[in-house]
């Protein structure tokens, strides 16, 4: 098992329930939250500037009202399956994704690796040559050679291939 694929897929899955979970606790009220967070500098700046004890309270007060007018923890709780199945799907989505691209390496990445292979024995060599001493298998060998003798970089002689 891929370590990384992994550990990306289970930090999007988490990432995505927990998202989904703020955005049910709040019910999607970003302006709600915005609010409660302008509330709350308000109180930290009152606090911090020695204002009376009334003051703070008042505060206190409007923040925890604004808080309970934002917030919906019933709502929340009953939507966690929800905000967990967010969380799964998107983990098998991004672990979908590394497994195509780990399944089908592209194929200039294909092209590149025999030009590369043909440069350092000299400009030919022969498809046994190829299948044996690169990491492509027999079959994705002959379709990148047939595919570069087709667009004119690779000239066929015979059993041998050589650069253009």
């Amino acid at each position: 098992m891929n370590a990384p694929r992994t550990f990306l897929s289970v930090i999007a899955g988490c990432s995505a329930a927990l998202i989904a979970y703020a955005a049910a606790f709040v019910r999607g009220d970003l302006g709600g939250v915005m609010t409660y967070l302008r509330a709350r500098g308000a109180l930290r700046r009152l606090t911090e500037s020695g204002a009376d004890s009334a003051a703070v309270q008042a505060a206190r007060d409007h923040l925890t009202a604004v808080g309970t007018q934002v917030g919906d923890p019933a709502l929340a709780a009953r939507l966690i399956p929800l905000a967990v199945l967010v969380g799964l799907i998107v983990g098998v989505l991004v672990w979908r994704v590394f497994a195509v691209q780990a399944a089908a390496p592209a194929v200039s990445a294909q092209e590149r690796m025999v030009e590369r292979f043909a440069h350092r024995n000299g400009g030919r060599f022969t498809l046994g040559d190829l299948s044996e001493r690169s990491p492509l298998s027999t079959e994705q060998a002959r379709t990148v050679t047939t595919r570069l003798v087709g667009t004119g970089r690779l000239i066929r002689d015979g059993d041998t291939y050589r650069l253009s």
